[in-house]
């Protein structure tokens, strides 16, 4: 009798994102929902000084943006899934600015970490502006990932702990309504709403 040959299991895959769309309490709401996302960060990138703390982003000197940091498996969803919501859920059209929330931090912006990212995420928008899907051009930055920092821990999952927050009602629940809308089929708990 041969012995069997057990190969060792090798670990899944996985990928991560990096997108800028505005506040990044509404992307991480979002994203947290979405099948295949395994971790969602609040953060900045983008900026000129290590280790940004969130009044300096929010005074627009230190080139940060706000953003979410995606770990996904791509075998549950693609990064050109990821791009689609990511579009879907905030204007990229409007530069440095997402509603009142106005300044360098939250403009829109994809930072990719592959080449392959890159392909994907310049064909979507030329798509997307050939579609004239908005009426004004899409302005979002793509560029390559740059050092992520973690946001202060107050900002992590933060519509999911303050959801009557007055921000949270206006601004971050209609987009998360959006989504699920939308992506109802995409979500990990469309029972919960």
């Amino acid at each position: 009798m041969e012995p069997q040959y057990s190969p060792t299991p090798r670990p899944p895959v996985k990928e991560v994102a990096t997108l800028g769309g505005g506040c990044f309490w509404c992307l991480e709401a979002v994203f947290d929902d979405l099948l295949g996302v395994e971790q969602v960060e609040s953060g900045y990138t983008g900026g000129q000084i290590e280790k940004p703390v969130y009044d300096e982003v929010c005074a627009g000197t230190t080139g940060h943006a706000e953003v979410v940091r995606i770990v996904f498996d791509p075998a549950l969803v693609s990064y050109r899934d990821i791009l689609e919501v990511f579009f879907a859920i905030h204007d990229p059209t409007t530069l440095n600015r997402q509603g009142n929330d106005r300044g360098t931090q939250y403009r829109s912006a994809i930072f990719y970490h592959s080449a392959e990212q890159k392909t994907i995420a310049e064909g979507m928008i030329a798509d997307l502006d050939a579609a004239r899907v908005w009426s004004s051009p899409i302005v979002t930055e793509v560029g390559p990932a740059t050092p992520f920092y973690r946001a202060e821990n107050y900002h992590q999952a933060y519509y999911r702990n303050h959801p009557q927050q007055p921000y949270c009602r206006v601004v971050v629940g209609p987009k998360v309504t959006k989504f699920r809308q939308k992506f109802a089929a995409k979500r990990k708990s469309p029972a919960q709403d």
